[in-house]
């Protein structure tokens, strides 16, 4: 890994986002766009015509695209109960493993969900009312492998929060069919339908809806570039629980931090994809040089050692500052996915940080454990959104109506301001409404001068 002296060094490589850029797709993807579509297209392109033509083709447009880039010829594309019994098959160790991050990530959210459902009034009859979304769509990526950990880390929130109907779409394997763990994952979670469609089409589908895809309220999950630029394209349709990007960690180490440990978590990050992140911020010159070696020594027994090797050369990197408080000041701007204090007492800096998905104090809480079975969300801001985003909860599911009971005090104490402001901005019909219950403002029946009044005549 490279290493690099100062904070300005450090901004100015591995630690500059090029913010709102779609990174450059890889010549092999350039090649296959264009034998696909005919055309040289950029990723905004191949998005806009994909969303174009599900919307205009329905179901036929997810099999004749599912056929063109996933290669899948399906007969159907939702998950049927007989494809479902393939969940019962899994490994017994896998299927414990399963049931066991589903109690802790149920556990986690339901310990959250405060009055997740409640009418919320409080002093003066205002409130709030908290209802539940009526349908969601968790995106699962899959393909030539399979995530039943993100199966649980979406559905369970949204079952938790009270969603009425969850469904799944998630790209079906080589053969056509959906990989065991991830129905397996489904069940634990209480998704109610499965779809094979994966990709830019499968977030057009559950936008818009098809002829088989039910419209959702909101779209959430993770996924490639084409999954993000589809997300953002039909945000104002649904909902969207944000624009998770490639994995990011930053991890923030002392002189007395391991090597060896701070090396297998930056590995555990940049084997997910080409394009992640793992970057190392240290006040300790000999530490960095020791990670270093201890990466390329841990690196060289990865199954996934291309990928994770790309990773590190292209977004990766050991920076090393004058202290820990200036390498706090870096991860903050920064604002990574997970960020991990293995520093002497992290519960000390843990009050300096500004801006992460999520904190991991210590050498002995390892990111990846986070990942599958502590309780949390995996699904967390990425990109720099942790300046302004949260990871995905509970509160993702649940939408805010705010209430309005005011007594006749209450008005009567309001009515002369709300009458001010309201003719100051001209909306005279504002100010009347408001006028005609306040019993000394009401307007007095007109009288044409020289006529004596109803109660006079």
């Amino acid at each position: 890994m490279r290493i690099v002296r100062g904070k300005e060094k450090a901004r100015s490589t591995f630690l500059r986002r090029a913010l709102g850029e779609v990174p450059p797709l890889p010549r092999w993807l350039r090649r296959r766009i264009e034998e696909v579509f005919g055309a040289r297209l950029t990723a905004e392109q191949v998005v806009e015509r994909i969303i174009r033509q599900v919307r205009r083709e329905g179901d036929a447009a997810l099999l004749e695209l599912g056929q063109k880039l996933d290669g899948v010829e399906l007969d159907s594309l939702e998950v049927t109960p007989e494809e479902m019994s393939a969940a019962s098959k899994i490994d017994k160790s896998l299927a414990s493993a399963l049931e066991l991050a589903a109690d802790r990530i149920r556990s986690f959210h339901l310990a959250f969900r405060g009055r997740g459902q409640d009418i919320d009034l409080g002093e003066g009859g205002l409130g709030r009312l908290l209802r539940p979304l009526e349908r969601v769509g968790i995106y699962v990526p899959g393909g030539t492998a399979s995530y039943p950990s993100t199966v649980l880390m979406t559905a369970i929130p949204a079952r938790v929060a009270g969603v009425r109907q969850i469904i799944l779409t998630t790209p079906p394997a080589p053969g056509g069919g959906v990989s065991p763990a991830v129905l397996a994952a489904a069940e634990l979670a209480g998704v109610d339908r499965i779809f094979k469609v994966g990709g830019a089409q499968a977030i057009a589908a559950m936008a818009f809806g098809t002829q088989t895809v039910p419209r959702v309220d909101k779209v959430c999950g993770p996924g490639n570039i084409f999954v993000v630029l589809a997300k953002k394209m039909v945000y104002g349709v649904v909902g969207i629980d944000g624009l998770h990007g490639p994995t990011e960690t930053v991890i923030v180490a002392d002189e007395d931090a391991s090597p060896a440990l701070c090396a297998a978590d930056l590995l555990a990050q940049a084997e997910h994809d080409p394009l992640a992140s793992a970057i190392l911020i240290t006040n300790s010159l000999p530490l960095g040089k020791a990670v270093a070696e201890e990466v390329e020594r841990q690196l060289a027994s990865l199954e996934r050692q291309a990928i994770t090797r790309q990773a590190l050369h292209a977004r990766g990197g050991i920076a090393v500052v004058d202290s820990i408080d200036e390498a706090i000041e870096l991860a903050n701007e920064y604002a990574p996915e997970h960020l991990a204090l293995l520093v002497k007492d992290p519960w000390f800096y843990l009050s300096r940080i500004t801006n992460a998905g999520g904190v991991f104090l210590g050498e002995g809480c390892p990111e990846a454990i986070g990942d599958y079975v502590a309780g949390p969300s995996h699904v967390m801001p990425t990109g720099g959104s942790a300046r302004f985003s949260s990871p995905l909860g509970v509160d993702d599911f649940l939408k805010v109506t705010s209430l309005f009971a005011l007594d006749q005090e209450s008005v009567r104490h309001l009515g002369q301001a709300a009458s001010a402001l309201a003719r100051a901005e001209g909306l005279t019909a504002h100010a009347r409404a408001v006028e005609m219950r306040l019993p000394q403002a009401r307007p007095k029946p007109n009288r044409r001068k020289g006529r004596p009044s109803g109660d006079e005549g």
